[in-house]
């Protein structure tokens, strides 16, 4: 039988007896309130810049001569680059700070992202879109680095799912935005597909000059922080290290061959997959029923509407019960099942109602997956060890849309790729009991 550790157990209770509850949730409250709200903005922007060439396809391929097959791999070649540049990008984020590194990734991946328009065929779209990956490297772990110095271990999967939030309401956002302006007629001597691009970059290059002013490094640099809270949250952070035998010192890249990393960049890599799969092909799958560029967007909104209810109920839950293992076991194993059913059906309405069931899953698992690098890395090791889990976990992104493509030009229909994509969340179901052995007694929380 399941057994679940008490509440708070996750990271220990060391050093609560010096504050009351109410204390903790009022700080937590006002880091939260001061934080999230801003990351949340910054990874919004950098997915709805990840989403939208699945938009553009629907135009740009007819218009500059790309294939199925080339799309897939153009849409899978920014997480290469993504790859190649996430642990030096997170090493430089913890030297430069969160502050000045957020800025430079916002500025580069903003003009690449409106050079987008001057695609010209596969090989521009493959260089371009290798560098915006290249460019944005870094973002998404970083922050959930940044997370580690302001949240103790017990609130991370909360506060990580919160985060996540940003990923089905950029795609809510997508979807509208997008169709609306492929209805258009183009505006600036600029095609429709062309304009998403422009439109979709600037607010990444717009919000340097606020990243710069807003966002404190550390807790010791946040002026709206009073003295008594910055203590005790140090406190904290200082005693769950101390409880779990965490040291930071020694050479960070070690943590890049630790084992316990590289098996839960296995366990994260179906998702990635399945998420970029999805919604990078989405609009194709959607446009398959028959239906307009305007409303192709917003029915494309519908499942990530699932996916918010997911992220605010899954992680919560997890936290609350002290349990990692079955509640990761049970999105997974749902999700392969509804994504294997989505492929089955032929009503466009059972269709989708599927895939709204696995954006519910597959969102709301990783949420619970990120509150477990905590469990054994801190300091410049947290940075390498979680930059190196994204980074190989991403190259999910590159196999999912190209594995897709590569079936639909083989098959002559998407079917398969989502029998792809299922047989890979099987692939996480699985590995979920092999991360839970390799922990051991390490991990507290995750499932005995």
């Amino acid at each position: 039988m399941e057994q679940t550790y008490p509440k708070g157990a996750v990271s220990g209770h060391a050093g609560r007896a010096d504050t009351t509850d109410s204390q903790e949730k009022r700080i937590i409250r006002l880091i939260s309130t001061r934080l999230l709200p801003f990351l949340a903005l910054l990874y919004i922007v950098a997915y709805v810049d990840r989403a939208m060439v699945g938009f553009a396809k629907l135009h740009m391929n007819v218009d500059v001569g790309i294939s199925e097959t080339a799309y897939g791999m153009g849409a899978g070649l920014f997480f290469i680059g993504y790859f190649l540049c996430e642990v030096p990008s997170n090493l430089a984020l913890d030297r430069y700070g969160a502050r000045i590194w957020f800025a430079r990734i916002l500025i580069t991946w903003g003009v690449i992202t409106v050079a987008m328009a001057a695609i010209s065929g596969p090989v521009s779209f493959y260089v371009l879109r290798f560098l915006l990956g290249a460019a944005e490297a870094g973002l998404y772990p970083g922050i959930i680095y940044f997370l580690t110095k302001w949240f103790p271990l017990r609130h991370r999967a909360r506060i990580i799912g919160l985060l996540v939030l940003a990923q089905p309401i950029a795609l809510i956002i997508t979807g509208p935005v997008a169709g609306m302006i492929l209805a258009g007629n183009g505006a600036f001597g600029l095609a429709n597909w062309q304009l998403l691009f422009v439109v979709c970059g600037l607010p990444a290059i717009l919000l340097a000059g606020p990243t710069l002013r807003l966002l404190p490094d550390t807790p010791a640099k946040a002026r709206w922080l009073p003295r008594e809270d910055r203590i005790w949250l140090e406190r904290q952070l200082d005693q769950e290290a101390a409880s779990r035998n965490l040291v930071s010192h020694g050479n960070p890249l070690r943590a890049m061959l630790d084992r316990r990393v590289l098996l839960l960049a296995a366990l994260f890599l179906p998702f990635p997959l399945a998420i970029y799969g999805l919604s990078l092909w989405l609009p194709t799958i959607i446009s398959q029923f028959g239906t307009s560029d305007t409303v192709t967007g917003f029915l494309y909104a519908i499942p990530y509407l699932f996916a918010v209810l997911g992220l605010i109920y899954v992680p919560r839950s997890s936290d609350r019960k002290g349990e990692r293992h079955w509640h990761m076991v049970l999105m997974a194993g749902v999700a392969a099942l509804s994504m294997a059913g989505s492929a089955m059906a032929s009503a466009p309405v059972l269709q989708m109602a599927l895939l709204c069931v696995t954006a519910f899953c597959i969102y709301s698992i990783q949420a619970v997956i990120w509150a477990l690098p905590g469990l054994f890395l801190t300091g410049a090791r947290a940075a390498v060890g979680i930059a190196t889990i994204n980074s190989l976990a991403n190259l999910g992104g590159y196999i999912g849309p190209f594995g897709i493509g590569l079936l639909r030009d083989a098959t002559g229909n998407l079917s398969s790729g989502l029998y792809f994509m299922s047989a890979a969340l099987v692939f996480g179901m699985v590995m979920v009991f092999v991360v839970r052995h390799a922990l051991g007694d390490t991990n507290q929380g995750f499932g005995r």
